[in-house]
């Protein structure tokens, strides 16, 4: 226990944090005014385990249930320990960890073909009847933009795509790449709402057969085509381009590759949107644990090195919105909604794994209430007249789709030719 006790007497400068150790004893640990909680450790291996590497092994306690709790929750106890993250630089042993991990990000976000399906595989492709048990009913698992505090999960939701929606200033007919299409929900609601054709990709195989059936069911086969695909293997042109929480997935040796293949298939007066969880720190690394158990080969970029890469393509910016609270009221939902869920998710897969999906959820939502955790939105042109000159025809088009959106009253498809 020394050497986890000399960590937190460094580490933790706000708040109090009361642990007891393997032996029962009990050792307090205090800053200046802040949130207060308390765990226990019930296997003597993991003081030194928690002391060496706390980003790994706090959350594989958790997840084995030899890290508790006491008299508050789960989310108390994080939400203590990530408002004092920052201090681990403090330390010289667990600076070094950090430098290290920066360093090998390339190693670890090698997403070739064959990896990224691997990689989403891992993630995706567990269960959709868990998906289904947190997220909206059009399951949307990304950033969801809440007009309103009172917003429900589902209204928010929809806001977000029609958002999206507004910044690709659709025309009937035209054609649209959603890369990392999910379970088909903005596929289907573009092609609904503006008359667009709509080509989805994934690389999930769960979520390319029952966004296929939900195509099915709504009667859009004739202007939504799901298809299992990576990005790098598309061919185009397309009109539009859109990418909703895909791009985290990509990684950083491959963005010149992305932004590169945006460029190549949009057309002369194409039109992309970006939306990706981003930071508003320097360029990093994935948290250890993260990227073991929950998105291997995954990373949330600065908008710098985003910058960069885009620079060196013949795109133009467009447009660049930053939201802030938003994902930590998506993640709100999902995790009230996760664990008011969690005595089925125990049956469809066990204890563990809903021990780590909850650590996951706050983990997640306090990097955006805490940390550096942002999502960004960027419009992407190779023309810079392709479109308006203001934004104004953002906030029309929003107010027209919403209208459209409340009265469900799809566009009819228009082919290109018309």
């Amino acid at each position: 226990m020394k050497l986890l006790s000399r960590l937190l007497k460094t580490v933790i400068r706000v708040g109090t944090l009361t642990v007891t150790d393997a032996d029962g004893q009990t050792h307090v640990f205090q800053g200046r005014p802040g949130p207060t909680a308390a765990f226990k450790i019930t296997d003597p291996a993991l003081h030194r385990r928690l002391a060496l590497n706390p980003e790994l092994a706090v959350g594989e306690a958790v997840m084995d249930g030899t890290l508790q709790p006491v008299d508050c929750s789960l989310y108390e106890v994080l939400e203590l320990l990530m408002s004092n993250r920052s201090n681990l630089r403090l330390s010289g042993w667990q600076s070094v960890l950090m430098q290290a991990n920066k360093l090998l990000r390339r190693v670890h976000q090698h997403n070739s073909m064959r990896r990224a399906k691997a990689n989403v595989a891992h993630h995706y492709d567990m269960s959709n009847e868990l998906y289904r048990m947190f997220l909206d009913e059009d399951m949307q698992y990304s950033c969801a933009y809440f007009r309103s505090p009172d917003d429900t999960l589902e209204q928010a939701q929809l806001q977000k795509k029609l958002h999206i929606a507004s910044k690709l200033d659709l025309k009937p007919g035209q054609r649209v790449l959603d890369i990392g299409c999910g379970w088909g929900g903005m596929a289907m609601t573009l092609a609904e709402l503006t008359g667009v054709e709509v080509l989805g990709i994934t690389l999930s195989n769960e979520q390319l057969n029952l966004a296929r059936q939900r195509v099915a069911e709504r009667g859009l086969d004739d202007r939504v085509r799901i298809e299992a695909m990576d990005y790098r293997a598309v061919t185009g042109p397309f009109d539009r381009i859109v990418s909703v929480g895909m791009f985290e997935h990509v990684g950083v040796a491959h963005y010149d590759t992305f932004f590169t293949k945006v460029q190549e298939l949009l057309t002369d007066d194409g039109v992309a949107l970006l939306h990706s969880i981003g930071r508003c720190d320097p360029p990093g690394g994935t948290n250890a644990w993260l990227r073991k158990y929950i998105f291997p080969g995954g990373y949330t970029p600065a908008l710098s090195e985003t910058m960069a890469s885009v620079e060196r393509t013949e795109l133009w910016v467009t447009d660049i919105e930053i939201w802030r609270l938003h994902y930590a009221e998506t993640l709100r939902h999902w995790r009230h909604r996760f664990m008011a869920n969690r005595d089925r998710v125990v049956a469809l897969l066990d204890e563990r794994f809903c021990r780590m999906w909850e650590f996951y959820l706050v983990i997640c939502e306090l990097n955006f209430r805490l940390e550096a955790g942002e999502v960004f939105q960027m419009q992407l042109t190779r023309d810079r007249s392709a479109v308006p000159q203001t934004r104004d025809y953002m906030a029309e088009a929003e107010r027209r789709l919403l209208d459209q959106a409340r009265t469900r009253e799809p566009v009819p498809r228009h082919d290109a030719a018309e």
